[in-house]
């Protein structure tokens, strides 16, 4: 019996490293995200030129190196990979054009989203158990996909700062959480009799 109480509280401390440190992550990234809303955009994108440029690398390697793999799918992978790193040098040669056009498409990807989500939102209404607010959300979501892509850039900064707001919110209480797991597992534990 001692060693699951033992299993237990590993893993209660585990839980709460967890969802303290991401709390933690969470509310210095809405911080900054808030305070520094321009900085913290070129960053991202900064972050994800990066990428591009490290998976067109590993791109290059499958290519050249993978000896199971055809002739075109080589030359896929290796032109691929270019493509790649190609747009990665780009993105970090213009920055603030790189950080535009990331969160344009950023904001056409989420209202196009949310229009496929009322329009299948619609087509489960006969299934539903409530089809008014089915028709509610269904219609709200369609509606607000086409203000957000007709919006385009402008919808940006109300994004960004849900974003830090959220970020801040959420980190709070993961934090809030692994403070209080720790009280709750200790009041599981008593009244086991443990």
């Amino acid at each position: 019996m001692s060693e699951a109480v033992a299993d237990a509280k590993s893993l209660v401390k585990s839980l709460r490293i967890f969802l303290a440190v991401s709390g933690i992550i969470a509310l210095i990234a809405g911080i900054v995200m808030l305070v520094w809303p321009v900085k913290t955009a070129f960053v991202l994108t900064g972050i994800v030129a990066a990428y591009l440029i490290v998976a067109g690398v590993v791109y290059i390697g499958l290519g050249i190196f993978s000896a199971a793999k055809s002739g075109w799918a080589r030359v896929g992978h290796i032109a691929l990979g270019l493509l790649y790193i190609v747009a990665g040098v780009i993105a970090f040669t213009n920055i603030q054009t790189a950080a535009l056009a990331l969160a344009l498409v950023t904001v056409i990807f989420i209202g196009v989203s949310w229009i496929f989500d009322g329009v299948v939102s619609l087509s489960l209404m006969g299934q539903d158990g409530s089809k008014t607010w089915t028709l509610l959300y269904a219609l709200l979501s369609i509606v607000a996909g086409i203000a957000v892509i007709s919006l385009g850039l402008a919808a940006v900064p109300f994004f960004w700062l849900f974003l830090g707001i959220s970020l801040v919110v959420l980190g709070v209480m993961q934090i809030v959480r692994a403070i209080t797991i720790a009280k709750d597992a200790k009041a599981v534990a008593d009244a086991a009799g443990l």
